[in-house]
């Protein structure tokens, strides 16, 4: 299957547009706060949430948007998540109000996200100062709609790809922001994904369902579950594709670009969790099934004592097979190997669940690079999984020590 990565993120596409601008939601603050994404015309649209049962304002308002499958613009903030307000969701069918107020798109039909500190009281007043510039300033973007909903992130995350339905050439892209409070089980972050791919609104949620369980349910950085996450996505049909309205080639086709486009993203989140400085990947295979796979992979990778390990390079590999042996899956602790491998090689440190001799400089060597493969074979069956998350550091205790101040 052809797919090629572009440049683009959620503009990529035909027929979408997007900007940031700064409004002053966190007066203290320079940043772009306020982000916006449109399309040309309506959308099917899907969306999940995040589990925490406590959620923010504008997830109940983008649930009660997209009940019918549809959706035509995404508006978000930073500096305030708009969560345990008592006027939350009044703020967030303002934002939505907004939105029709300058664009002439259907409150009905806008995505809301909000990102930053739970339980800050909030105003609509920034944003409406600040609606004038950002509907004015609305173009090929997506890089100033990525700033605009960063929070501790400190690198932008992006992604789109190019690829075929039907004999028709499509776009697929993305942006997320996601540094802490990142932990599996839809908990993510905020992701806004857009496509000109023509797909029924069933079809749709059916694809961003499933490739939930293998990207961003595969994430960890903290531990922590959020009260904001939203993973959403738009499709506008412009492409001109046959209509994709059953499971099938096309809907293969249409899968497989949307992972291509969430696992890069996936990675970026990992690889910029708070105080971070490696991205750490769990590469499990020879699992006796899907499900054992996927359960033993997100145990290695939200490890605080393996995230520690790493962060120091110590190949204390005793803490993988501990993060296994509680995992709790049916795992033959007796079969397990593991190995460490970077950019500087690969050193094998267990067989069959007992240590073998390695060499701790090169071990060493391996583990000091940025990015970190924890090899972990079963031996059980042919069923793999990837998980990523990332090196537990000082920095992490001290940015979240102040985050509100």
């Amino acid at each position: 299957m052809d797919i090629t990565f572009i440049p683009g993120g959620v503009c990529a596409a035909r027929g979408f547009r997007a900007n940031g601008v700064r409004c002053g939601i966190k007066a203290s603050s320079q940043k772009r706060d306020l982000a916006l994404i449109v399309s040309e015309r309506r959308c099917a649209a899907a969306a999940v949430y995040t589990a925490n049962l406590v959620k923010s304002a504008p997830i109940r308002v983008t649930k009660e948007h997209l009940a019918d499958g549809h959706a035509q613009a995404v508006i978000c903030n930073s500096g305030n998540a708009n969560t345990c307000n008592a006027n939350g969701v009044e703020i967030a069918r303002g934002m939505s109000q907004l939105v029709e107020q300058y664009t002439g798109i259907a409150a009905s039909d806008v995505i809301v996200g909000s990102t930053g500190v739970i339980g800050q009281q909030m105003s609509l007043t920034p944003m409406e100062n600040g609606m004038g510039e950002l509907v004015a300033g609305l173009g090929d973007h997506s890089d100033l709609a990525e700033i605009a909903i960063m929070t501790t992130d400190t690198v932008p995350k992006e992604a789109a790809v190019e690829f075929d339905v039907g004999g028709v050439k499509c776009r697929l892209g993305g942006i997320a922001k996601g540094s802490g409070m990142i932990h599996p089980n839809m908990a993510t972050m905020l992701v806004w994904v857009t496509s000109d791919v023509d797909i029924t609104p069933e079809m749709l949620q059916k694809a961003v369902r499933e490739d939930l369980k293998t990207s961003f349910n595969m994430v960890s950085v903290d531990g922590d579950t959020s009260t904001n996450d939203t993973f959403a996505v738009l499709a506008n049909g412009l492409a001109g594709n046959p209509t994709i309205e059953a499971e099938g080639a096309d809907f293969d086709a249409f899968c497989a670009a949307l992972h291509a486009v969430t696992v890069k993203l996936c990675r970026g989140i990992a690889k910029d969790g708070e105080g971070a400085t490696k991205l750490v990947t769990c590469l499990l295979t020879g699992a006796a099934d899907d499900e054992t796979a996927k359960t033993v992979a997100k145990s290695v990778i939200c490890s605080s004592l393996t995230k520690a390990a790493m962060f120091g390079a110590d190949a204390n590999w005793g803490r993988v097979l501990c993060a296994i042996g509680y995992a709790g899956a049916n795992v033959d602790v007796e079969r397990v190997d593991v190995s460490f491998r970077s950019r500087a090689g690969q050193v094998d440190v267990c067989k069959d669940g007992a240590g073998i001799p390695f060499s701790e400089e090169e071990a060493k060597k391996v583990l000091l690079e940025d990015e970190i493969d924890i090899l972990v074979e079963l031996n059980a069956g042919t069923a793999s999984a990837e998980a990523w998350g990332c090196d537990l550091t000082y920095e992490y205790v001290k940015i979240n020590g102040d985050y509100r101040t």
